[in-house]
């Protein structure tokens, strides 16, 4: 396990800069738009679900997400749940592998909201990838790649 955990943190590293790349990229481009503020920030007052700038962050934060999933499926699929996988991607595996990634983007996307009200977005983001790796690694070892046992 211990094997498998270093090379999901080392896959982790590589889909955290994707991530975290296209997140600032994306809030950067949404911060200094006034159409962006404008629009989220009424849809903000519509639903009573947060400010502009906590939008903001979900946004890019989601964005940032979708991009990089597919990159981290790839590679877990045929590095760390090698044994696992046989080193075949699986539409079905694929889906659960997405579906095991939105408790990681919840988990990630509540630590950066929750964060940002206190610190600086870079240090809110660095909470919320923690708080993704955790879950992540948690549901893809006992969910998405567990070994089968054998049919008797």
């Amino acid at each position: 396990m211990l094997r498998k955990a270093s090379m999901f943190a080392v896959i982790g590293l590589i889909n955290t800069g994707v991530d975290a790349g296209v997140f600032f990229l994306v809030y950067a481009a949404l911060n200094n738009s006034t159409a962006a503020d404008a629009l989220f920030g009424g849809a903000g007052r519509l639903c009573g679900c947060g400010s502009a700038h906590d939008l903001m962050l979900i946004a890019a934060n989601m964005t940032s997400w979708l991009v990089a999933i597919s990159g981290s499926y790839v590679m877990n699929s045929t590095i760390t749940y090698a044994a696992e996988s046989g080193r075949k991607l699986k539409w079905r595996a694929y889906a659960t592998f997405v579906a095991s990634g939105v408790v990681g983007l919840i988990g990630n996307t509540a630590a950066l909201v929750f964060v940002a009200q206190v610190a600086p977005v870079w240090v809110a983001k660095l909470c919320a990838i923690l708080v993704s790796f955790i879950l992540n690694f948690t549901m893809s070892h006992y969910i998405v790649f567990r070994a089968h046992r054998p049919r008797r």
